[in-house]
């Protein structure tokens, strides 16, 4: 250890020198040079999005087929009333293959059987073709 003091006795009690044209940085701005960064900008963002699990979508069988067209039948055959109904449905995801079924409970205002669309009277628009199944509330 004496040695190495010894190679620098002749600046160790020197002043530290200061700029005459910048300005002293801050702590804060010193530290920051040493942060670390991100080499690969998104990268995280990728994982996450990657570990994100999405469900596939099933095909209705025959029968949940039938079941789904009856209970739309009587929807629309007691569409006046607005029907207080439970509908799940797959919503595809917009950045990966799958997506998500969401149920939704809500009273149907109308059918629209051209555009194969079911209304509810909160303004949900829910495609009949995405619909896997329909509980009918009493």
């Amino acid at each position: 250890m004496n040695n190495t003091t010894s190679n620098y006795s002749d600046i160790i009690d020197m002043p530290h020198h200061q700029s005459d044209k910048r300005p002293h940085m801050s702590l804060q701005d010193r530290a920051a040079q040493f942060a670390p960064f991100a080499a690969l900008r998104g990268y995280d963002e990728e994982i996450i999005e990657t570990a994100r699990l999405t469900d596939e979508r099933l095909e209705l069988s025959n029968e949940d087929m039938s079941l789904l067209n009856e209970r739309l039948h009587l929807i629309i055959d007691n569409i006046k009333s607005k029907p207080e109904a439970s509908i799940t449905y797959f919503v595809p995801d917009e950045k990966k293959e799958g997506g998500a079924y969401i149920t939704v409970k809500g009273n149907v205002r109308r059918i629209d059987e051209v555009e194969r669309i079911i209304h509810l009277t909160d303004n949900t628009k829910i495609s009949i073709d995405d619909v896997s199944r329909i509980e009918l509330e009493p």
